[in-house]
């Protein structure tokens, strides 16, 4: 009886996240004072919690960022860690507001899921780990190989792809979570583990002997990863897709945490515009006027995420590659506010 009533009140407790249909979903967290984000439940450069359960990475700063924007508060978000088995489903729901979980934007995702991606925070492409005793230097010399790979991912269709555009046979054993899959590999079950290539650096460090292994040098697809909302509440996705945005001009325009206050006193009329000195860009999405101001201040710009969660302050020291700004050689990119 007393499981029954503990789960009963979860179930209750989760139901308050949902505000009554028909009001916006920037009402829905107003009125319930925290945005609930659905992030990954371990995913190192992502979204990883410690053992106080304060999560950090990549993608809890896009959502830090949009509480600062809307609440002035950085903490004020709700983490809520989902499988890739229920991740959209739980978007889907309502039950959280934003899913910022390392995911791919595709068509079939929008157009079959309802969703829409409203950006791109990392761009990826799927890879193979191997234990460098196995003496291969390509993926191109996997087959006949043993792949460990994770259930209802591009994962696992860019696998099968791979392989028979390459002729090329593999046995696929595959798992219903990424932590099931990268402790099969480690235990010796399979040859190799494929999954996009971040992921593999954050899965890496994980093992018991991370030096003994090595990733390969193919790409073998594209993984636009990015934060997703439900289609019908385009004031919701451009808060979210423009809470991207800030964060890369703010790193264009060399305004970060330390220096926004200073920068905010500027006579350079972007500087004035993204910092909400000049003009009330805010007011059309539903937010005051230091949105941004707000989002650097308590989070920071892109580059700083990126390198305190993935790039050389990090534990991964992935190099920015493809994620640094247009401007320096990368493909990351906002469009101007004005």
């Amino acid at each position: 009886m007393l499981k029954s009533l503990v789960l009963g009140a979860a179930v209750a407790a989760s139901a308050l996240w949902i505000a009554p249909a028909g009001a916006g979903t920037l009402d829905q967290v107003k009125q319930r004072g925290f945005l609930a984000c659905g992030t990954n439940p371990g995913l190192s450069g992502f979204a990883l919690p410690d053992d106080k359960g304060n999560y950090t990475g990549l993608d809890v700063d896009l959502c830090r960022g949009i509480a600062a924007a809307i609440f002035d508060d950085p903490t004020k978000v709700k983490f809520i860690p989902l499988t890739a088995k229920d991740r959209f489903t739980a978007l889907q729901s309502g039950e959280i507001d934003v899913l910022s979980r390392n995911g791919t934007w595709t068509q079939s995702r929008e157009a079959e899921l309802g969703l829409l991606f409203t950006g791109v925070n990392y761009y990826d492409g799927q890879g193979f780990m191997v234990r460098k005793k196995l003496n291969i230097s390509s993926a191109l010399e996997l087959n006949g190989a043993s792949v460990c790979v994770q259930q209802g991912t591009t994962t696992e269709l860019n696998l099968a792809d791979y392989f028979r555009s390459n002729n090329m046979k593999y046995e696929v054993i595959a798992f219903a979570t990424a932590d099931e899959a990268i402790k099969a590999y480690d235990s010796g079950r399979c040859d190799s583990f494929t999954t996009d290539v971040s992921q593999l650096y954050g899965e890496r460090i994980k093992l018991v002997n991370p030096d003994e292994h090595m990733i390969l040098p193919e790409v073998v697809s594209k993984e636009p990863l990015g934060p997703s909302v439900r289609q019908g509440d385009d004031q919701w996705f451009n808060i979210v897709k423009w809470t991207h945005f800030a964060m890369i001009n703010a790193e264009e325009d060399g305004v970060t945490k330390a220096n926004v206050d200073e920068k905010a006193k500027s006579t350079a009329p972007e500087l004035r515009r993204l910092l909400g000195v000049e003009g009330d860009f805010g007011k059309s999405l539903g937010l005051t006027k230091d949105w941004a101001y707000r989002i650097v201040k308590h989070v920071g710009n892109y580059g700083e995420s990126f390198e305190r969660s993935l790039g050389e302050g990090s534990k991964l020291k992935i190099k920015r590659g493809l994620n640094n700004l247009w401007s320096k050689g990368g493909i990351q990119y906002a469009p101007p506010i004005r």
